[in-house]
């Protein structure tokens, strides 16, 4: 049986839709495939799949398949580049995902955890907003990248699911990224806005991971449906996906022991079954 405990579990969240998260998750997922991590791709926005969209793969199976059949997830898992970058879809139009119901949320789980223990990396890309499946997910990976961008409703929207996450889930630690900026400086000030108003109300600590640069290449390569890193790897948006990339590269080398001690997934909210990590090493990059 495969042991689970080399794989290193982030989500990736926003507060509102349209801000280039998915973009981010899929990019990523190339950039750390790039770097040597083997890595898999989990759409969990269950209801409106769009990883898939964004590759332009038709998959046979998704995740509904996972509750239906009798099946492997290794059977759902679609490779999108030679040796080891994988992707599990998820279901468009599909309500049941959504609203999964204890039993199935652990079969579910079950399947996933013994696949990801294949990987080094598991990225899972969250449906935007507060729901409970966007809040379960959350609270089971070991980190979590909130994504912003400099518009307040954006800003506003993130705030929202740090706060939910804090009061209602006791997480504490939160990673952010600005998306689609102009420059340096308004990334800094868009972290600050949104850094102080978590020391002033929910008394956390966030962390700044970077910015990614607002490049028209992004929405290019999501008309072409193909990832940025493929179609233009020298632009600016890439660039800083790659950076981003090195930081977690970085972070899982050095943690790399006491990852290993820890399942992929932490306990399952509302259940008794620890899948997963009491807590892990604090985040600093350098």
């Amino acid at each position: 049986m495969i042991n689970p405990n080399m794989t290193l579990s982030l989500a990736v969240m926003s507060g509102k839709g349209g801000v280039g998260k998915t973009s981010i998750s899929l990019n990523l997922g190339y950039a750390l495939h790039a770097a040597g991590l083997k890595t898999l791709l989990m759409d969990c926005d269950l209801g409106l799949a769009n990883l898939d969209v964004l590759l332009g793969i038709a998959p046979e199976k998704n995740l509904q398949d996972l509750l239906k059949h009798d099946i492997d997830t290794s059977d759902v898992a679609v490779a999108v580049e030679p040796d080891g970058l994988d992707v599990l879809p998820a279901a468009s139009g599909v309500p049941e995902l959504v609203e999964m119901d204890e039993d199935m949320q652990n079969v579910m789980l079950d399947k996933i955890v013994q696949l990801a223990g294949s990987y080094n990396m598991l990225i899972l890309d969250l449906g935007a907003g507060i729901s409970r499946t966007v809040m379960t997910f959350a609270s089971m990976a070991q980190l979590r990248l909130v994504v912003v961008t400099p518009e307040p409703t954006s800003l506003t929207d993130g705030y929202a699911v740090i706060k939910v996450l804090a009061t209602e889930h006791g997480v504490r630690d939160f990673l952010v990224v600005v998306n689609q900026v102009e420059s340096k400086a308004e990334a800094e000030r868009t972290f600050t806005r949104l850094s102080e108003a978590c020391k002033t109300f929910l008394g956390i600590e966030i962390r700044n991971l970077g910015h990614i640069r607002d490049d028209r290449n992004v929405s290019e390569a999501v008309r072409r449906q193909k990832a940025l890193l493929k179609i233009a790897p020298s632009s600016p948006a890439a660039q800083d996906i790659v950076k981003l990339g090195r930081i977690f590269l970085r972070y899982r080398t050095d943690n790399a022991e006491s990852i290993a001690q820890r399942p992929v997934l932490k306990q399952f909210p509302g259940t008794r079954r620890n899948l997963g990590l009491t807590e892990v090493p604090v985040f600093r990059h350098r």
